[in-house]
């Protein structure tokens, strides 16, 4: 059976599982019935041009995992960042763990989309807000029809979070194959303020497909910072959807390190509904072997006097594949737009490939606009003055992709998160240096 039989067919018994109100049901329904027109992207779609999904579509995933599996936090503490304090939602196999787990409702609600779902406490926000971006495409469907769990985080106005919050999904390996459907909502109320890490991690040699969808709500004066580490192993695969609607005054940055995985997607969507507002999106990429990374981007100016910033960096060596697919939509009402986009990558291997789409819709007469994409190698001089200097060449080399790299570590805002990204280029890398922060 193919896997897209095999979810039509398993939907039935997953709703009677299911304790929802009319209004998810028929949002469900909708979802279910969009993904079955649509099926799974491939090749011929424009946007999927560079990317295929078929050699992890034939793995027979399993789409609800019901074994336990019992994790100790020594098994895992590598991939949580330990050194701050933060409140966390983490989950094994797609289910909630209380033991690595510290959520709140204290000002603000840290806690579990499941509850959000079904409880009455929470209704009016999952009707104003959930499912109300998120685009009808195929997989975002997909997760619609079958979003269960994840993180709902709701921070009321005027409150500044104080400490970082993490969203990490573990995979165990319990199924010879697993697919994962985490759905994630936040809301951020006028004048607030949060900071939010998110990961995805296989503790496994089986095979893992994670199909994620986000959507983050920033109201006026509200500030939302968001980093995303996807270091993941070369049986997991990702797709991560991500939607975020701004409004007047309103900040929001994102930064994603891309640096292991089968498959990484990122679709990261920004919608500006309202003035002054200021997108700002990052990433690094490196990676090896036969790796895929896939960055697309889309920042939508609807209203004057806004700003987007994007400054994506990849580094990439043996057979892997990366694409940068980055679109800005500037509406005829949107004077005064300030959109930069910068894509910028270098080959260590000949055999390394690289697509790069830049593109600008610009219907407005008054903006200032630019994008720009390099695709290269080291530069050789750079790298003979270095060994002039008494460097070695291979501890030369990273030192000139750090380099490379660093523009967007600067605008990281949380210190340990910078520590930390630091030392997993160092490890990409592969180079024992002590850059100094």
């Amino acid at each position: 059976m193919e896997l897209k039989d095999k979810i039509l067919s398993s939907y039935v018994a997953f709703e009677n599982d299911m304790d929802m109100n009319s209004d998810i049901h028929e949002i469900r329904m909708k979802a279910l019935e969009n993904f079955e027109k649509l099926g799974f992207p491939s090749k011929k779609l424009e946007a999927w041009k560079y990317t295929s999904l078929n050699v992890i579509l034939k793995n027979d995933y399993c789409l609800f995992p019901n074994k336990e599996t019992a994790i100790d936090l020594a098994d895992v503490k590598k991939y949580l960042i330990q050194e701050i304090d933060s409140y966390k939602v983490v989950f094994i196999d797609g289910k909630y763990n209380s033991f690595l787990s510290e959520t709140t409702h204290d000002t603000i609600d840290v806690c579990l989309m499941s509850a959000a779902l079904t409880k009455p406490k929470y209704k009016i926000v999952i009707e104003n807000y959930f499912n109300k971006i998120a685009k009808q495409d195929n997989l975002t469907s997909l997760n619609t029809a079958f979003a269960k769990e994840g993180a709902y985080i709701y921070i009321p106005k005027n409150v500044e979070v104080q400490k970082p919050i993490q969203i990490v999904n573990f995979t165990t390996g319990a199924e010879i194959a697993t697919m994962m459907q985490p759905r994630n909502l936040i809301v951020v109320e006028e004048n607030a303020h949060v900071q939010i890490i998110e990961r995805h991690q296989s503790l496994t040699s089986n095979a893992v497909l994670s199909n994620v969808v986000t959507e983050v709500f920033a109201a006026r004066n509200s500030t939302v910072d968001y980093y995303k580490i996807q270091n993941d192993n070369l049986h997991a695969s990702l797709v991560d959807n991500t939607y975020i609607e701004q409004k007047t005054n309103s900040e929001v940055s994102v930064h994603t390190f891309s640096f292991g995985g089968n498959i990484t997607r990122n679709n990261l969507n920004f919608y500006q509904k309202g003035e002054h507002i200021n997108s700002i999106l990052k990433g690094i990429t490196i990676i090896e072997e036969k790796q895929h990374v896939d960055h697309h981007t889309l920042v939508h100016h609807l209203e004057p006097n806004c700003e987007s910033h994007q400054d994506y960096k990849g580094i990439y060596d043996e057979r892997s594949t990366g694409v940068f697919n980055g679109k800005v939509i500037v509406e005829k009402e949107a004077q005064k737009t300030n959109a930069y986009q910068q894509n910028n990558n270098v080959l260590v291997s000949d055999k390394a490939t690289v697509n790069a789409k830049p593109q600008l819709e610009i219907f407005a007469d008054d903006v200032k606009c630019s994008h720009g994409c390099t695709i290269g190698q080291l530069d050789d001089d750079a790298l003979f003055y270095m060994q002039q200097r008494g460097i070695p060449k291979k501890e030369g080399k990273a030192l000139l992709m750090y380099a490379f790299a660093n523009t967007v570590l600067d605008s990281v805002k949380i210190p340990e998160v910078k520590k930390r990204i630091t030392k997993l280029i160092a490890q990409k890398l592969k180079v024992n240096i002590g850059f100094d922060l």
